[in-house]
């Protein structure tokens, strides 16, 4: 099982740079950040924690953008993967979208693993001229549609949301079409239907109750789905329990995840080489 970082990015504090750099010198295995474009002031969503339209962090409107945080991340390493926690792919123009996520993947190495989301900050998507009922259609269609840039040398699509004709587009992704991909959403069937369908495996909501249930139904819905193996599993921890962790990698989750403290880059990095401590994480 692997142990990975998240950084919810803001413009204060760490810097995605520093923290990634820190993760991969104390042997942490891959690297995440958000996304959000912005936060509309008056909203209706509701935020999955909170129950109401508060905001439990005010980073969520002060969140970098998470390519250029990735790049600036992957510039200064060379093993630890860099990922989403989650994007939105929606909200952006897909065939650019594809550009950039192909152009990290290519810059780093083939590093990338994109983590998505349907986004609950609906109010968001309306800015973006999302169609709130369509929004799983149109992620589909954006995965789809970028998959098709990264592998095909003419490429091109016709959908309800992207429709391109043949196109040349480089560079592709050192991974080519199968950049790891895996939806952050609440373990229910109807979203894990979605994975099966399109995705690659899950990331837990924070806070996910009843892991053990929820993997297992995942892996079911996965082999009747016709997959093969299994689908990656990304949990997002609190607090390191090696009992916990035991079984978390015993029924098949891959990777957990933990986040840092919105806290000095100092006491962001004492932090990490505390958790590195207790995962008994080496170089």
């Amino acid at each position: 099982m692997r142990f990975g970082l998240v950084l919810f990015t803001s413009d204060r504090g760490i810097t995605p740079a520093a923290a990634a750099s820190a993760g991969e010198r104390l042997g942490f295995d891959s690297f995440y950040v958000p996304e959000h474009t912005h936060i509309p002031v008056k909203r209706e969503a509701a935020h999955p924690l909170t129950g109401d339209s508060s905001l439990p962090d005010d980073r969520y409107a002060r969140t970098l953008d998470p390519w250029v945080s990735l790049s600036t991340a992957a510039a200064v390493t060379s093993r630890i993967e860099l990922g989403t926690a989650v994007a939105i792919p929606v909200e952006h123009d897909p065939i650019t979208l594809a550009k950039s996520i192909a152009s990290l993947d290519h810059l780093s190495g083939g590093r990338v693993v994109l983590g998505v989301g349907f986004g609950w900050n609906v109010d968001e998507l309306t800015d973006h001229g999302v169609p709130p009922k369509r929004r799983r259609t149109m992620l589909r269609e954006y995965l789809d549609a970028m998959r098709a840039l990264w592998s095909d040398e003419q490429a091109q699509y016709a959908g309800e949301f992207v429709e391109f004709g043949p196109s040349w587009v480089w560079p592709k992704p050192v991974q080519g079409a199968a950049i790891p991909t895996y939806v952050g959403a609440a373990g229910t069937d109807k979203n894990f239907a979605w994975i099966v369908k399109s995705a690659d495996g899950w990331i837990t909501t924070p806070g996910e109750q009843d892991i053990e249930t929820r993997v297992g139904r995942l892996q079911q819905m996965w082999r009747e789905g016709g997959r093969a193996g299994d689908p990656k599993v990304v949990v997002l921890d609190f607090k390191p329990d090696p009992d916990k962790l035991a079984r978390w990698e015993e029924i098949g989750v891959t990777e957990v995840v933990y986040g840092m403290p919105d806290k000095s880059e100092e006491d962001v990095l004492a932090y990490l080489e505390r958790l590195a401590g207790k995962l008994f994480v080496h170089p």
